[in-house]
């Protein structure tokens, strides 16, 4: 496939090697300079702006940071609205709000365009891995188009149906839940703690039993060794999420209090100048409302 690439983050860098990997011919893109080279060395070509990454390309994809930088990347002059001809595909695979997807939808659809959104479940390593879960949601036409990219990256779709926003909830609501996990993890480790057992029990406790999925093995390891700084996923980032859930809630009249919760521990986290380290750094939030180091 003839794809274009925008947004080369934790995330976006990855992916973007696993479809240059797949001999898919790619052109990339991003805001901030210096994440380019790499992608190049492995088969890609740069291009100076997004008209230059859309030019020729049957697909584009963004996996950028925001609905901010979604809106202005996307509907902006000169961009994606802009320079995709009819029938192109703009494939949105950050974690957005649902407002923000119907309304790059409805751009899309007045440009005789197509808009999926393709939300990807899975940390950095994942990506690399070529294991990711991708929630997808768009017009059907669209969706088939996009198979043999989905495959390059993901272990498995989900069809989410053809409104892009519906991908957006699942992405969110899966957040949220990962989220809440993270949190009570926290609370008991916090828990054991206080009670002068080593952190190492709990891990193995959490992780050989009723809770031994992938994200209880991954967050309870990186709370056992305290290694906020491999980030996944920044605090700051999951605050930009808890607050799209609490938004997609409010908007459905959906009581989430467990998301208030959430919020308040990355917030006091972000306060703390943990922004940037990994998200699971909300549990140093319980351990020092219990009084512990």
């Amino acid at each position: 496939m003839d794809i274009g690439f925008v947004g080369l983050g934790r995330m976006g860098r990855p992916i973007a090697r696993r479809l240059i990997e797949a001999g898919h011919d790619v052109v990339v893109f991003n805001r901030t300079p210096g994440r380019i080279d790499e992608l190049v060395f492995a088969g890609a070509r740069a291009a100076d702006d997004v008209a230059a990454v859309c030019r020729g390309r049957s697909v584009v994809v963004t996996m950028l940071a925001d609905d901010a930088a979604l809106t202005d990347v996307a509907l902006r002059p000169g961009g994606l609205r802009d320079s995709l001809s009819a029938g192109a595909i703009h494939v949105a695979m950050g974690t957005h709000g649902v407002a923000a997807m119907s309304r790059i939808d409805a751009a899309h659809r007045e440009a005789s365009q197509r808009f999926v959104a393709a939300p990807v479940l899975g940390r950095p390593e994942a990506a690399e891995a070529g294991q990711l879960g991708i929630v997808v949601a768009g017009p059907p036409d669209a969706s088939e188009d996009c198979a043999p990219l989905f495959e390059a990256i993901g272990r498995r779709t989900f069809d989410a149906g053809t409104r892009p926003a519906g991908a957006s909830a699942i992405k969110l609501a899966n957040n949220f839940v990962l989220g809440c996990a993270i949190e009570a993890i926290g609370e008991a480790f916090a828990l054991v703690r206080k009670h002068d057992v080593a952190a190492n029990v709990m891990q193995d406790v959490l992780t050989d039993g009723l809770f031994g999925c992938v994200a209880y093995r991954t967050y309870a390891r990186i709370i056992a060794d305290e290694a906020y700084d491999h980030v996944g996923f920044s605090a700051t980032l999951a605050l930009k999420d808890a607050t799209l859930v609490l938004a997609a809630g409010e908007a459905a009249r959906v009581p989430l209090p467990g998301a208030n919760t959430l919020r308040d521990r990355l917030l006091g986290a972000i306060a703390h100048g943990d922004g940037e380290r990994d998200w699971a750094v909300i549990a140093r939030e319980q351990a020092r409302a219990s009084g512990l180091g």
